[in-house]
């Protein structure tokens, strides 16, 4: 057997027989469910909520045809009572009074209604009265002017454009929302694993370091084949309990919403009431649209290209990433001097995320996309989440030869750099010291 792969045995089985590690690969998957498992049952709770509105309308300026209860508000009228009598009332047995003023001109009403309540409304409920407030102004304004309101409002059409291919083949709307939506779950995996487990080759180093041993193993292994060694190792461990998460985490999630009855993220309660509230007609147009929407995503998507990229990128990012740990490692005695170091590496995963979600999401092809899903640093994410639009297969495969080209650069750098940091004690190293053990 290789220095190589004895150095990776090594370091997996250290990892994985870690107490800590043992613990956390199953408590994180019970800990993640059960959130799951509250947010789903304070969601139920919040269902069976119907906060009440009292309304005190003095110039009848309201309908119940305007104000119409459903399942989240009711509203009360209070307009038979004195106007401080239904203030009172309202602060003790209402979430808020809705008040109209009379006499007051058509045009004014836009900012003298006012909503009374201790409580901040959300900004949904306020924007859904505001529009109320708007269309009911808006028809009085048409019917004063002696134009048949029902007239208009009849003769209001909805477009609806067709969507083909120029081969024929007929197109979704909201296909960029899935793309997009593909590409940021990819990336921020890619991101959250980094962050993660990049700090265990960090903390392997810096232990052996600590314990002395590393001056009995360099004096038999070269500094690469060790580095080269921690990170796959650490890797290999590392997607181990990320691989146990997932299998854990959907047989609980499954369990649990068996057992428990509960919807974990309301989904399935939103779905029920979308199709209980339309005809036996809409409900086929329902399903055909889904259908079209399943086939085109199935189709159009390039799920090949999707699932090798994520593999390749997904490696290649996590042993980039953890061979800057492995140098931060090699240069200190301790974990808290490792932190002026680590703003530098969690920069570039900002800038890829930031880049990401507004640049590639407006113009996936655009130079700025197009440059940073080619620089290293930024690859793994920036070309995930170009990929579901459709990448040329040259910039696919120049960004992998980059980054692992690069990834294999920062494993000598950090061979370097280790080589003389880890006989260096009790001196926080500065970047340009680092500089000078990588030319010794």
């Amino acid at each position: 057997m290789s220095i190589l792969s004895l150095i990776i045995k090594r370091e997996f089985i250290a990892k994985v027989r870690n107490k800590s590690f043992i613990v956390m690969t199953f408590l994180s998957p019970l800990l993640f469910v059960g959130m799951a498992v509250l947010v789903g049952y304070l969601a139920t709770i919040n269902q069976g909520e119907v906060k009440k509105i009292a309304v005190f309308d003095q110039g009848n300026f309201f309908t119940e045809e305007d104000l119409v209860n459903d399942k989240k508000y009711e509203y009360h009228y209070l307009s038979d009572m004195d106007f401080d009598k239904a203030k009172e009332v309202a602060s003790q047995s209402y979430e808020a009074l809705l008040y109209v003023p009379s006499e007051v001109d058509k045009k004014d009403l836009t900012t003298k209604i006012e909503y009374l309540s201790d409580n901040s409304p959300s900004m949904e409920f306020i924007y859904k009265l505001e529009n109320i407030i708007e269309d009911k102004l808006t028809k009085l304004n048409i019917e004063s002017s002696g134009v048949d309101y029902s007239i208009i409002e009849n003769s209001k059409v909805e477009a609806n454009i067709h969507l083909v291919k120029f081969s024929g083949e007929d197109s979704v709307k909201g296909l960029n929302g899935i793309k997009i939506a593909i590409g940021s779950i990819f990336g921020y995996l890619i991101m959250m694993f980094i962050m993660i487990y990049g700090n265990f080759v960090m903390r392997s180093v810096i232990e052996e370091k600590t314990n002395r041993i590393i001056e009995i193993i360099v004096s038999s292994v070269k500094p690469f084949q060790l580095m080269m060694g921690k990170i796959l190792g650490n890797s290999l461990a590392g997607l181990l309990q990320f691989f146990i998460w997932a299998v854990v985490g959907v047989i609980l999630y499954f369990v649990a919403a068996s057992f428990l009855g509960l919807s974990m993220g309301g989904s399935a309660t939103a779905m029920n009431e979308v199709t209980s509230q339309v005809s036996e007609t809409d409900k086929a147009q329902l399903m055909q649209t889904l259908t079209l929407y399943f086939e085109t995503i199935v189709s159009d998507l390039p799920w090949v290209t999707i699932i090798l990229s994520f593999f390749v990128f997904f490696a290649g990012g996590y042993f980039l990433y953890s061979s800057v740990y492995a140098a931060i490692g090699a240069a200190v005695d301790n974990e808290t001097d490792s932190q002026q170091f680590l703003m530098p590496i969690i920069m570039p995963l900002i800038l890829a995320v930031y880049i990401g979600f507004f640049t590639v999401m407006d113009d996936p092809h655009g130079s700025v996309a197009v440059v940073f899903s080619l620089i290293p640093f930024t690859s793994p994410i920036v070309m995930l989440m170009r990929i579901p639009f459709g990448v040329p297969i040259w910039q696919v495969i120049l960004s992998a030869i980059l980054l692992y080209a690069t990834f294999f650069f920062i494993v000598w750098a950090a061979a370097k750099i280790y080589r003389v940091g880890i006989l260096m004690y009790g001196k926080k190293p500065t970047w340009k010291e680092l500089y000078k053990w990588m030319k010794y």
